[in-house]
Parts: structure tokens; sequence; C-alpha cells
């Protein structure tokens, strides 16, 4: 059994890689903390997983989790994971950061829309980016993974297929995304009260938003060329899920049935995204580990739709993902009710 650490185990993210990890045929949960010093039971803080693990959380040091697990699941906010990160690495664990502290390669980049300077900038262009659908053959090997954003990840799904193969503009791709309350996180904000939010759709970080550079990073080393995206996000009134619609400029006319063939064709073998005839909803998709795309043509626009679920496929989903595949496991083990 492969040991398995959690740090920050209070948040939703944590709640659903416990939901997987608890049937998954490999592992053992053997550590789970917190920033408090009372060490509360794992069903006190998620009452969901009542029964399913004998567990306390607890405020360990890096020390601490290296003697008792193997592969930690860094699930800490911004700024504080690379602090743990390099200590943890250190204490011999390979680690899957769910922050957005090793996404970004360029520690300019990360400071600018971040607001903080990185105190682990040379680790940041040797991490994999854990996206498995196109970096597979990196994550292996890997002592540290850079696991995804949950709206870059359904951005990037949808648009790295054409921009491979030349079929679309690298500038000009308006990306018009909406996510449910969860995305927010579990502390409570003002935003996502339940009656600033319910029965109103707003935009927001119009120009700001931090999954931008993530998104642009990706889609160009998968195209080779700048990706310029207009990254436009929308606050929903529901749980869960994402929905992108994308507006990319077509070099060439193509039907909708030529375009999914492309897609069809990238993805083939992959077991978690699934090319549809249906335009995607977030309901297909929700408490799964699924991505579901399609396209259609409005007039000369093309519109591509891309759905997943942002607790599963944008978060704790594909970082089981990247936990088998580190594991040298089939990437589905564990998921296959997903």
């Amino acid at each position: 059994m492969t040991r398995i650490a959690i740090l920050g185990a209070t948040g939703y993210t944590a709640l659903e890689l416990l939901k997987i990890l608890a049937r998954h045929p490999h592992v053992e949960v053997t550590a789970l903390t917190t920033r408090q010093d009372s060490k509360p039971h794992i069903s006190e803080i998620h009452p969901a997983l009542t029964g399913q693990f004998d567990l306390v959380c607890e405020n360990l040091s890096a020390e601490e989790v290296g003697q008792r697990a193997d592969i930690v699941f860094c699930a800490l906010p911004h700024t504080a994971s690379m602090e743990a990160v390099p200590q943890l690495l250190d204490a011999g664990c390979r680690v899957i950061d769910l922050s957005a502290d090793y996404r970004l390669s360029d520690p300019g980049v990360y400071e600018k829309w971040y607001g903080h300077v990185h105190t682990d900038p040379t680790r940041l262009s040797s991490t994999v980016y854990g996206l498995p659908e196109l970096f597979m053959d990196r994550i292996p090997s890997a002592e540290l993974v850079a696991n995804p954003g949950c709206y870059t990840s359904t951005s990037i799904l949808g648009l790295a297929p054409l921009l491979a193969a030349g079929l679309i503009e690298s500038s000009g791709i308006i990306i018009d995304a909406k996510s449910g309350v969860s995305g927010a996180g579990r502390t409570p904000k003002l935003g996502t009260l339940f009656s600033e939010c319910n029965e109103s759709v707003t935009a927001y970080g119009i120009g700001t938003h931090r999954h931008t550079p993530e998104i642009e990073q990706v889609l160009t080393d998968i195209c080779g060329s700048d990706v310029q995206v207009a990254f436009n996000p929308h606050l929903i009134p529901m749980d869960r899920g994402i929905l992108c619609s994308m507006y990319p400029r077509l070099k060439q006319q193509k039907s909708v049935e030529e375009l999914l063939n492309v897609y069809r064709e990238f993805y083939r073998g992959q077991p978690f995204v699934r090319i549809v005839e249906n335009i995607p909803a977030t309901k297909h998709v929700a408490h799964t580990n699924f991505c579901d795309i399609s396209v259609r043509l409005n007039r000369d626009q093309l519109v591509v739709f891309s759905a997943t679920d942002n607790l599963i496929k944008g978060a704790s989903g594909v970082a089981v993902q990247n936990m088998n595949l580190l594991m040298g496991l089939d990437q589905r083990t564990g998921m296959l009710a997903c």
C-alpha cells in the first residue's frame, strides 16, 4: 500500500479526494493536516466521511508528514504551498500540489498575477504540469506535479486539439466561463453568501483572473507560438460545475463533423475526455471525472463547449489521475465509478 497524506484537509478539494481514495485499492491515507491545534476528527469537519476514515487532522511538520507518507496532496492556499513543498520534497515525499504556486514557469509572471514574490523560483521550470491528457509522458517520473486549475483544465482541454492542428488563430480567443460557487472554496466570502449569489449571475475578474496566464502558458506549449485569450469568468448560483463557451477564429472553414473528428483523434485512448454530439451541460459531468466537449458553428463563428465538475476533473479527480501515474497504475484506478 502507498501511504498518502493530505495537507489542508478541511476544504472541498480534500473532501472529494478522500471520497475517491476511500475506494482506491492501492493506497492508505495515513495523515491529514490542519493548522488547528485541537485535532478534530475528519468526520467532524466533513460529516459525509463518517465511518470512512478513523483519522484526526493534526498540525504536523513536513518531517512528520514525511515519516508517515510516500505521496502528499498539498491542498494548501496559494503562497502557503511554496513554503511547504520544498520541505516535503526534502523529507522524501512525492508531491501533488493543488495550489497555483508551481503552475507558472516564470516567477515574474507569478509575482505579477498573484502579488507575491515566489520563494522557490528555481523549481518552477522543472515542475511537471499535471494535465495527463497532454503531459502523460512527463508525469510518472516527477517528484513534484502542479495540479491544474479548474477553469484552466476545462478551457485547455477544449482548445488544445485545434491549436495543435493549426486550425485556429492563436490570438483573439474568447473564453466565456461559468462556475458553481464551490469554485471559490469553503472559506466564507461576501460574494458567495447565499443572499448575494442566489438567483443572480455575475462576471468577475475580467482582465485580472489568475487562471489567464496558466491557460496561455499551457496552450502556448501545445501550439508552439504565443497564445492570447480573453478569459471572462462568471459565478453561477449552483454548487458545482464549469461550462466554458469558447470562441476561436477558424483559419479555414471546416464542418462540425470534421472538427469533432479532430477531437476524437486527439483524445483517442483518453478515458476521461468525452467528445459528444450534444451540447455539454454541467449536470452531465457532475460528480464525475469527465470532461465533455463539443463544437458548433454559428454562421461562420466556431463555438467550442467544454464542461467539467470543478471539484473532480477540475481538482481532486485529476489529482488522483496524477497519483496513479506516479504509482505506475492505470490512471482510472479507483475512479471507475467516475
